[in-house]
């Protein structure tokens, strides 16, 4: 048992670098029984990577704080308990998440070796669901706000302040659920978000829900906020248009005769 574990020979001859090896072995070993594996393969970080990695912590912590003071403002605040500080609030709610939950999880992942994932099939999926669902909702807040201010500045009338409130608590609602549906289609089976052989953790690649999550949760609510703020602009023109002309509009005969005179 002992010659096996020996870097000698039987003749009491010792291989050079033999010794070297075995203890280098052994210490890779322990770091890995130790919690090191998940970083094993990883070569030495550059002054540039932790540079980026150094800003890429900051920026978490500050979108964290940031959005948490405007959570506890609007709370504390009873001026800001109405529309649209609600959909503020919910915008901050979706913003404090993906500071919390999704963006340390994707650090982790940034300073693995390769890139890989190495938290398990169930940590994956949480991270690519909260991921998807936290950000998609984000956006749509993001639409929300834009209709909201569109109404309000078109339909001053019949937009009054109980229909702005009913609305926009509508709005919040098909917010979250749209963004549940389109963040809980992959753990139903739609697509492949983590592979144990190439220890990959990302969002699923199958065309058609590549297809339905990208157009639900960016163009579409794109194409909504640019058609909306075009519909603003061309309102706010035609007011300022209106009152130039009634400012520099033609007198009336009494003045005018009065002028002459």
């Amino acid at each position: 048992m002992s010659e096996s574990l020996s870097p000698c020979s039987p003749r009491g001859q010792c291989q050079p670098g033999m010794g070297a090896n075995a203890s280098s072995a052994n210490m890779d070993t322990n770091s890995s029984v130790l919690g090191g594996g998940a970083w094993r393969g990883r070569e030495p970080f550059s002054v540039f990577t932790v540079l980026i990695l150094t800003l890429l912590v900051l920026l978490t912590v500050a979108t964290f704080l940031w959005n948490l003071l405007v959570l506890a403002t609007i709370l504390r605040v009873k001026a800001f308990h109405r529309v649209p500080h609600n959909l503020v609030a919910s915008t901050a709610v979706s913003d404090v998440l993906v500071a919390a939950l999704v963006m340390p999880l994707g650090l982790v992942k940034e300073l693995s070796a390769g890139r890989r994932w190495r938290l398990g099939r169930e940590l994956c999926l949480l991270w690519v669901c909260l991921d998807v669902l936290c950000c998609t909702a984000s956006i749509w807040n993001v639409t929300a706000i834009a209709l909201d201010r569109y109404w309000s500045v078109t339909r001053q009338l019949r937009y009054t302040l109980l229909a702005r409130r009913r609305i926009s608590n509508a709005m919040i609602a098909l917010t979250w659920l749209l963004s549940a549906a389109i963040s809980l289609a992959p753990l139903l089976g739609w697509g492949q978000t983590y592979s144990p052989e190439q220890e990959r953790c990302q969002l699923s690649q199958d065309p058609s829900y590549t297809i339905v999550s990208t157009g639900g949760a960016f163009y579409l609510p794109l194409c909504v906020v640019l058609f909306v703020y075009w519909k603003i602009y061309k309102a706010a023109k035609f007011r300022t248009g209106g009152r130039r002309k009634n400012a520099v509009g033609p007198l009336p005969e009494a003045a005018q005769a009065g002028r002459e005179q």
